[in-house]
């Protein structure tokens, strides 16, 4: 597992040239507007300033004109109309500055707006992928590790499977066609395991010499 800052891509969302023999098999971003549904919980946020709104206004009609009541809920509209920007914000600028890639022999994460890690998870180190689809054909696919592969919910959030804080999954996160990308990663992570691994051992001299 590696946590590498990049400063120049030679292919965009990897911080070196593939091995020779490697390749690439889908490359993506998340789906923003359901990044910032899923991840910032944007409908909870709206519906939490609507509520506001709704009180203020049923609060204020009885003691006010009905101007005057609308009016007092108005700052209540601009306000969650700012915070919901900001959110949307977040949610664009982590999109944009996020790469998935999947290749027949990993899956490598450049995430992070501000601080920028990359995470290479080659397949041997992955236990097993699960896929949250949605109607609309986006979806999250999040990767358990195994070994001694260790993360920070923190610096991965939100491209993390929610609320599995103590044992983190690196999930991509509403991606478009997750159903096809999820496909293509798990024939590559079964062909790469089924690749039989040769590990040289010495030999004892009598047998050596046999």
């Amino acid at each position: 597992m590696s946590h590498d800052d990049f400063e120049i891509e030679p292919i965009e969302g990897l911080p070196q040239e593939p091995p020779k023999g490697e390749r690439i098999l889908w490359q993506g971003r998340p789906d923003w507007a359901r990044l910032s549904i899923e991840a910032l919980n944007l409908k909870w946020v709206m519906g939490y300033f609507a509520v506001l709104t709704i009180w203020r206004f049923l609060s204020m009609a009885d003691l006010l004109p009905l101007g005057r009541a609308i009016g007092s809920a108005v700052p209540f509209v601009i306000l969650g109309a700012v915070v919901c920007g900001l959110l949307m914000a977040v949610a664009y600028l982590q999109a944009r500055a996020t790469v998935y890639t999947v290749t027949d022999a990993r899956v490598v994460m450049r995430i992070g707006a501000a601080l920028t890690v990359t995470l290479n998870l080659p397949y041997r180190q992955v236990g097993n992928a699960m896929l949250d689809l949605r109607k609309n054909g986006t979806g999250t696919i999040a990767l358990e590790t195994m070994g001694d592969t260790k993360l920070s919910y923190l610096v991965c959030w939100p491209h993390v499977r929610p609320w599995h804080i103590r044992q983190p999954q690196p999930a991509l996160r509403c991606i478009p066609q997750a159903d096809r990308v999820a496909r293509l990663l798990a024939d590559a992570a079964q062909a790469r395991i089924a690749i039989p691994q040769v590990q040289r051992a010495v030999l004892h001299p009598a047998v050596a010499a046999e």
